[in-house]
């Protein structure tokens, strides 16, 4: 698919950048839910990946967000 000048193409050819920051969003929300779940039973590997889930998700949503305006 071409685009005209100027016009930026989405990040993914077939998901919208809507669907990009809801992704970013909602990983965001369950690595916290990891995190937490990992210091409730003291278990290093759940708050390990909520960590870099948390992390991954901030920069994806921000480059998506970033590419948007």
């Amino acid at each position: 698919m071409r685009y005209k000048e100027g016009e930026a193409a989405p990040l993914a050819q077939n998901a919208s950048d809507e669907m990009l920051i809801l992704t970013a969003v909602l990983g965001f929300f369950i690595g916290f839910v990891l995190v937490y779940l990992g210091r409730l039973g003291d278990q290093m590997w759940m708050r390990v990946w909520g960590v870099g889930l948390v992390l991954m998700s901030i920069f994806m949503g921000g480059v998506t967000w970033w590419t948007m305006q």
